[in-house]
């Protein structure tokens, strides 16, 4: 996710806007991913959840599984917005950080 620029962002909401679905589940790398969900914008009508793994797949330990399972969750629970799921907590793009040295997704409203 590092790599991605505002030109891979914005072709990502184009994707989602063409979309007939109303819930949409990308993954994504955790380093960008706010900013991603971020660059969406608001779409009426439609249920976005992005979420990823602090630790990848290829380890024993990796949370992605358990992310996504919240994600799904989140996805039928939720009205309509943008959402990030991860540290099996839900948040929205403009109340959440990254704190790497914790390991986790945090609110930053409180």
């Amino acid at each position: 996710s590092l790599e991605l620029t505002d030109v891979d962002r914005a072709a990502l909401k184009a994707c989602i806007e063409s979309l007939e679905c109303d819930k949409v589940l990308v993954t994504h790398g955790t380093d960008t991913m706010v900013d991603s969900a971020q660059a969406l914008g608001d779409m009426p009508g439609k249920t976005i959840v992005f979420t990823g793994a602090m630790r990848p797949a290829r380890f024993l330990d990796s949370d992605g599984l358990f992310n996504v399972g919240v994600a799904l969750g989140a996805l039928q629970s939720k009205e309509s917005g943008i959402f990030i799921a991860m540290t099996g907590q839900v948040f929205t793009p403009d109340v959440v950080k990254k704190n790497r040295a914790a390991q986790r997704f945090e609110s930053t409203s409180e």
